[in-house]
C-alpha cells in the first residue's frame, strides 16, 4: 500500500445529558465546517487513501465499468405522457450523461428539445446538475423546472418560453424542491420556500414576468416538525396544500382558477390523525387512518366550512390485512395503490354520479413482483399509465384500461446483454427474536452453485418499502456467481403500516435484529457463504449498528451516506431534518427517547474490536445527512478497530449531495468502484490489517 491510514486530529469535548456525559474527539469535524482547510485537508487525505487502496483493484473497476455500461441502453427514449396538447418526454443520448426534456404534438409534427441538461452543464460550467420537477403551463406556451446545481437541494425555479426558446423570466431563486404548479389559467406559478434548517415552511404564489419580491405568501407552517408542499389536484381545479409531520396531516385547499384566491383548511390537524386528500368535484376524497383504520380506509367528506370526522362517508372500509398507500382521480374511475401479501398492489374503483363502486385489484402473472402508479397527467380518460417489474424483469411501462383492467405494453425498459430466463428470484423467511417472520428476496443465476458469496441490502426507515424490482446494476455480481438478497425487514412498510410502527421510535432496534436475523438464516440455510451488507441513508444507520452489533457476521460493509452520529445530530435543531423527525427517531431531549436513541447511535456505540472491511460514503454538500457524521465515524473507527480488522476507507464527492453524481456515467463508476472492493474483501485480496 503506497499510502498510510489518515488520522484526524484528536480535538476533545464532551457532550452532557440526562446525567450522562459522552467524550467526543471529533466533533470539530461538524463545528468548523465544510469549507474549514483543516476539514477538507482531512477529507482529501481520506480520498487518497482510498485511491492508493484501490489503485490495485482499478482494472477490476473498469472492467465492471464496461460490464455495466454494455447492460444500458445509452440512446434511449422514455415513454411519452401526453398532457394538454403533447406527450412530454425524456432521452438519453449515447456518451451524454444527463437526459434531454422533449415534447410532441399529439396531432402529429416535429419534436421540440426543451431542455438539453449536457448543454446546460456545459454553458454554465456545473460540476452537476440535477432537474427534480416540470410542470408545462396549461396552454402548453411555458416549460417550467427546478434544478439544483450543487447537491444542496436548494433550487432555481425556470421558466422557458417555447415560442422564442429562451427563459420568459429571470431564475426564481431560494426555492424549494417539492412544489411546483401552475396555476389554471397559466398566468403564475406555486412553490415551496425552505427555513434556515431546509424544512419545506411556506408556500408561494409568483405573478409570472413579475420580479420575485412580489410574490404572494400563501401559507406558512411555523410548526418546526411538519414540512409543507403542494400540487394541483388531478382535475386541475384545486391547489391542495399538504402540512405533514411523521404521524400527523393537516390540508388546506384554494381555487387554482382564481389567482387571488386563499387557501382554506379542510380538516383541522389532529395528532396522530393522518389523511391524504383530492379533490373529487362536489366532495373530498380522502385516505386516513382515522377511528383506528391503522392501515388507512378511503372515506369521502362534503365540501363546507367546519368539517369534521363526523362528516365522512366510507368508500372502502379498512381491513388490518390490506394497507392503502395513494390514490390517484379520473374522471370516472378512482386508481388506488397499496399494499397486500407482502407486495405493491393496485386497485379501480368505479366512479358514478352516485358515488364509487366496488375496488377490483389488477392481477398480474408473477407471484413477485412490483407494481405502482406511473405519471398520468389526463383526467378525463379511462386508460391510466402504471409501471410494472420484477426481480428478474426490467420496469414495463403499462396502459390499464380502467374499464376491463387489461393492460396494454407502452415500452418494456431495454436492457442490452441480459437474458431473464438465465435468472431465478424467490422469496425465504427468517426467523427474528421475538418470533416476527422476516421476508427477504433472493435473486441469482440459474447456474449458480449454492452456497454463495452473497450481497444483503436493507433500508428499514420513515415507513418506505424496499420492493422486488429490476436492477441492471446487480448484474455484474449476478454473473459473478453471487447471490443478491433483500431484507424486509421492520421498519419499511413492505408487510403493512404495522411493519413500520414496530421499527420507529421505541422499537427501532428491531429493524437492526431483524438484518441480522435474515444474514443469520442465509448463512445457516445455505444460501450464503461470505456476507456483504450494504445500505444508503437511514440504510447506512442500519449498517453502522449491525457491524457494531455483529462484526463477524459480514466479511464487509457499504455504508453509504449513513446517519451514524444520531444523537448528535437529533439533538440539534438548526440542521436540516432534525425536528421533522422527531417522529421517527424521538426527540432525544426527552429522557427515554434518549436512552433508546443512546443503545444503537453507531458512533456512540463504537467499541474496541476487530470489524470488517468497511467502504464508507459522502457527499460534501449533502443537506440530509451531513459529511460530518461519516467523517467522524470514520475518524472514531480508526482509533478503535484492533489488528485483524479489515481495510477502511472513506469516499468524500467533493462536489455532490445525498445521492452522489448526477451524471449516469460517473453513477456506473461509483457501482463498479464499490463492486470491486467487494470482489476483492471476499476474494482477500484487500490488507486484513493496516500498515
Amino acid at each position: 500500500m503506497t499510502a498510510s491510514p489518515p488520522r484526524a486530529a484528536k480535538k476533545p469535548i464532551t457532550h452532557t445529558l440526562h446525567g450522562e456525559t459522552r467524550p467526543d474527539d471529533y466533533h470539530w469535524l461538524k463545528t468548523q465546517g465544510k469549507t474549514d482547510p483543516e476539514v477538507l485537508g482531512y477529507l482529501n487525505a481520506e480520498n487518497v487513501y482510498l485511491d492508493a487502496v484501490m489503485a490495485p483493484l482499478r482494472e477490476t473497476q473498469r472492467v465492471i465499468y464496461q460490464e455495466l455500461l454494455s447492460h444500458v441502453q445509452e440512446r434511449d427514449d422514455q415513454p411519452p405522457v401526453p398532457e394538454g396538447s403533447y406527450a412530454y418526454f425524456t432521452r438519453t443520448e449515447e456518451g451524454k450523461a444527463h437526459p434531454l426534456f422533449l415534447r410532441r404534438p399529439l396531432n402529429g409534427g416535429e419534436e421540440e428539445v426543451l431542455l438539453d441538461l449536457n448543454a446546460l452543464r456545459e454553458r454554465e460550467g456545473h460540476a452537476n446538475v440535477w432537474v427534480y420537477q416540470t410542470r408545462p403551463s396549461p396552454d402548453g406556451r411555458f416549460w417550467a423546472y427546478l434544478l439544483d446545481t450543487t447537491g444542496q437541494e436548494v433550487f432555481e425555479l425556470r421558466v422557458l418560453d417555447t415560442r422564442t426558446g429562451e427563459l420568459a423570466e429571470s431564475p426564481l431563486t431560494g426555492v424549494g424542491g417539492w412544489t411546483l404548479a401552475w396555476g389554471a389559467d397559466g398566468s403564475h406559478l406555486y412553490s415551496s420556500r425552505d427555513d434556515e434548517t431546509q424544512r419545506a415552511y411556506q408556500i408561494w404564489r409568483h405573478a409570472l414576468g413579475q420580479p420575485q419580491d412580489t410574490d404572494e405568501l400563501l401559507y406558512q407552517e411555523d410548526d418546526p416538525t411538519f414540512r409543507v408542499h403542494a400540487f394541483l389536484s388531478e382535475n386541475g381545479n384545486t391547489l391542495l396544500i399538504a402540512s405533514e409531520a411523521g404521524i400527523t396531516s393537516e390540508w388546506h385547499a384554494l381555487d387554482a382558477h382564481d389567482p387571488h384566491s386563499r387557501p382554506e383548511p379542510i380538516l383541522p390537524r389532529e395528532r396522530g390523525v393522518e389523511y391524504s386528500v383530492t379533490d373529487g368535484g362536489d366532495h373530498w376524497l380522502a385516505l386516513t387512518n382515522q377511528g383506528g383504520a391503522t392501515e388507512f380506509k378511503l372515506v369521502t367528506l362534503p365540501k363546507g366550512d367546519g368539517l369534521t370526522w363526523a362528516d365522512a362517508t366510507e368508500v372502502w372500509p379498512h381491513d388490518p390485512q390490506r394497507y392503502l398507500t395513494g390514490m390517484h382521480l379520473f374522471a370516472s374511475h378512482l386508481l388506488v395503490s397499496g399494499r397486500e401479501g407482502g407486495f405493491s398492489r393496485l386497485w379501480v374503483l368505479p366512479r358514478t354520479a352516485q358515488g364509487y363502486g366496488a375496488p377490483r385489484r389488477v392481477e398480474f402473472p408473477e407471484a413477485s413482483y412490483t407494481v405502482y402508479i406511473g405519471p398520468n397527467h389526463v383526467f378525463d380518460t379511462a386508460v391510466a399509465r402504471i409501471v410494472y417489474t420484477s426481480l428478474t424483469r426490467p420496469a414495463e411501462h403499462l396502459d390499464l384500461d380502467l374499464n376491463t383492467l387489461r393492460t396494454t405494453l407502452v415500452k418494456a425498459t431495454p436492457v442490452p446483454n441480459y437474458d431473464p430466463s438465465q435468472y431465478v428470484a424467490e422469496q425465504v423467511w427468517a426467523a427474528a427474536g421475538d418470533g416476527e417472520r422476516v421476508p427477504v428476496s433472493l435473486v441469482r443465476r440459474k447456474d449458480t452453485a449454492l452456497p454463495a458469496p452473497t450481497l444483503l441490502y436493507a433500508y428499514g426507515s420513515y415507513g418506505i418499502p424496499t420492493d422486488p424490482e429490476f436492477r441492471s446494476t446487480r448484474l455484474p455480481l449476478l454473473d459473478r456467481g453471487w447471490v443478491w438478497a433483500i431484507a424486509h425487514i421492520r421498519g419499511g412498510s413492505e408487510l403493512g403500516r404495522r411493519w413500520y410502527e414496530a421499527g420507529r421510535l421505541a422499537y427501532k432496534m428491531n429493524t437492526f435484529t431483524d438484518f441480522i436475523a435474515a444474514a443469520e438464516h442465509l448463512k445457516a440455510s445455505g444460501v450464503a457463504t461470505d456476507l456483504v451488507a450494504m445500505g444508503r441513508s437511514a440504510g447506512g444507520l442500519l449498517m453502522g449498528a449491525v457491524v457494531n452489533l455483529r462484526p463477524d457476521l459480514f466479511r464487509a460493509a457499504f455504508v453509504g451516506v449513513p446517519f451514524v452520529d444520531v444523537l448528535s445530530t437529533m439533538l440539534d435543531e438548526s440542521i436540516p431534518l432534525t425536528t421533522g423527525e422527531y417522529d421517527e427517531w424521538g426527540n432525544p431531549n426527552e429522557p427515554g427517547a434518549y436512552a433508546t436513541m443512546r443503545e444503537y447511535s453507531p458512533y456512540d456505540n463504537l467499541k474496541a474490536g476487530v470489524y470488517p472491511h468497511l467502504f464508507v460514503s459522502t457527499g460534501l454538500n449533502d443537506p440530509r445527512v451531513a459529511y460530518w457524521e461519516p467523517a467522524k465515524y470514520a475518524a472514531r473507527l480508526r482509533d478503535l478497530r484492533q489488528p485483524g480488522s479489515g481495510v477502511l476507507v472513506l469516499k468524500t464527492n467533493m462536489g455532490a449531495g445525498h445521492g452522489g453524481s448526477s451524471g449516469r456515467y460517473d453513477a456506473l463508476n461509483e457501482a463498479a468502484e464499490e463492486y470491486a472492493f467487494a470482489l476483492a474483501a471476499v476474494g482477500g485480496r484487500l490488507e486484513e490489517t493496516e500498515q
